[in-house]
């Protein structure tokens, strides 16, 4: 499995784009619309964040899952013991914000969801007509007025080696979003499990988007989009003393829309939640 970046404004971009996603549920664009100096200046503002004791006066409401995510309440992926070196924040548009940071990730939030937005009516103008015919609803309506898409502001800070033997700083996971959309993180790190099982690394040059499929995509599409795993490998050598900082944003549908028989958004999403142990 090779992953080579598709270029937004090329003629083929759209056909080329979701290719990908189809055989490995990834894709990487370059020369799109988000400003590199817009994500370059998030990534400096909210180390400072992180780097300070601010954070802990914006603790996450467990109900509503917005604000600060400390490292003891980590994520453990689906299937391991291991807590996941990271801290994060928690942005939604009606959720706790700290005032002096806001507005850096506003921007960023209505103008990734723009282009996610975009994204997601190539999958759906894309969608072979046998599998478009088990959504319950057009791709583009299940995120019309949704309020559940999230962006994520994650730090993975040094390591110093005291770190839980075997733990990594993202474990092994597959999103449970529809799409996700990630601009290239400050540091490299990582990778996507190809279909014989190895590991690789995804094209991290600065200014270039990865996008990968989430499980309520896959669940909705019978499977033809595939939810690939993927995890943040720890850093060698002198690189163990550098955060890492990234920026995805997770495009949900609102609750009450149809996935499958199985699952509601709502359904698939609380599920996931709790094999998270974040609820």
């Amino acid at each position: 499995m090779i992953l080579t970046a598709v270029d937004y404004t090329s003629a083929t971009a759209k056909e080329d784009f979701i290719r990908s996603l189809h055989e490995t549920g990834f894709g990487v664009l370059k020369n799109h619309p988000i400003s590199k100096n817009l994500v370059n200046n998030i990534y400096t503002d909210w180390q400072t964040f992180f780097d300070s004791t601010e954070k802990h006066r914006f603790q996450y409401n467990k109900d509503t899952q917005d604000g600060y995510f400390p490292p003891s309440v980590s994520e453990t992926a689906k299937g391991s013991t291991k807590r996941d070196i990271k801290e994060y924040y928690h942005y939604y548009p009606w959720g706790q914000c700290p005032t002096q940071h806001k507005a850096l990730l506003a921007q960023y939030y209505q103008e990734s969801n723009k282009l996610a937005s975009e994204l997601l009516s190539w999958v759906e103008q894309c969608t072979p007509e046998n599998v478009a015919s088990l959504y319950s609803q057009p791709l583009s309506s299940m995120i019309d007025h949704s309020d559940q898409t999230l962006l994520r502001v994650l730090h993975y800070p040094p390591l110093n080696g005291d770190e839980e033997l075997g733990a990594i700083r993202a474990g092994a996971h597959e999103d449970i979003n529809l799409l996700t959309i990630l601009p290239s993180a400050n540091e490299p790190g990582l990778q996507v499990k190809a279909k014989d099982g190895s590991w690789m690394d995804v094209p991290c040059d600065f200014g270039t988007l990865i996008v990968n499929i989430g499980d309520m995509l896959q669940e909705a599409s019978g499977g033809y989009f595939p939810s690939t795993s993927h995890r943040v490998i720890n850093p060698d050598g002198a690189d163990k003393t550098k955060s890492r900082i990234s920026l995805p944003l997770f495009l949900h549908p609102k609750p009450e829309v149809v996935l499958s028989e199985r699952h509601t958004a709502g359904t698939y999403l609380h599920e996931r939640l709790v094999e998270l142990g974040v609820i």
